[in-house]
């Protein structure tokens, strides 16, 4: 239950910092969405697409650029608000990928950026084959950290010492893409790398929207945060940084 309790704890923090989560997160680079029309077999272009836990709305402005006729699904009431004040324009309906509020056969592409770990997939994976049509796709996706890069894997360290039992680095999809396959879902996984150019600051903003820090006091993540920056100015003292990620894409297609 301890642990039940947290991961709920950990689920609903993003409320909290929904601001620095809109201004701080990576986007995502074109060649995912490439990855999924490839893998899936068919475009984005007019397809009903759920993004589901969408937060802000950082994936569904993108997918919705590509001419998808895109749903944000997202049970935040702090990260709901921020979406409609950064996308008013696109629809948003309250909701959770274990629940998902939407009739039998109405989607064409469901999409779980930075989110799937977030659902119970003993209960996401069956609610998506219902709401998935013949021929739909579930789409998980999440930016890592890349900790191949040396000043990367510093500071997930330095991290993993502040925040002992709470920072957890990222653990793959393995544990989730078990439930696809016997559900006669067709399965791929691809890997992207990509980097972006941005300032220290940004990336301290990013790190405050991630669940660790999230969760915590404000006067709790000070310190950690000081720490961080400190670290950061030594590392790149003209306070630009090319912050390195890997995307990890899996697409499980329903068959037709």
């Amino acid at each position: 239950m301890t642990e039940d309790r947290d991961y709920r704890e950990l689920a609903v923090s993003f409320g909290a910092v929904a601001a620095e989560y809109d201004r701080g997160r990576p986007g995502y680079p074109d060649e995912l969405f490439d990855a999924v029309e490839r893998i899936w077999g068919r475009g984005l272009k007019g397809a009903r697409v759920l993004d589901v836990g969408a937060g802000t709305g950082i994936a569904t402005r993108l997918l919705a650029a590509r001419g998808a006729e895109v749903v944000a699904v997202e049970p935040s009431d702090g990260m709901a608000a921020q979406f409609l004040a950064s996308s008013p324009a696109l629809p948003l309906v309250r909701g959770t990928g274990d629940d998902l509020p939407f009739h039998d056969a109405s989607a064409d592409l469901i999409g779980y950026a930075q989110a799937f770990h977030w659902t119970r997939p003993e209960r996401s994976v069956p609610e998506a084959l219902r709401v998935l049509r013949p021929g739909g796709a579930l789409a998980t996706w999440w930016n890592v950290h890349d900790e191949t890069v040396p000043w990367v894997r510093a500071r997930a360290e330095r991290l993993a010492a502040a925040l002992p039992g709470r920072y957890r680095g990222y653990g793959g999809i393995s544990g989730h893409t078990r439930h696809f396959a016997p559900a006669g879902l067709v399965v791929e996984r691809t890997v992207l790398r990509w980097e972006r150019q941005v300032t220290v600051e940004h990336v301290l903003t990013d790190l405050t929207s991630r669940s660790y820090l999230a969760s915590l006091s404000p006067e709790e993540r000070a310190p950690v945060l000081a720490a961080e920056r400190a670290a950061m100015a030594v590392e790149f003292p003209d306070g630009v940084v090319a912050e390195p990620f890997t995307l990890d894409l899996t697409v499980a297609v329903k068959p037709a």
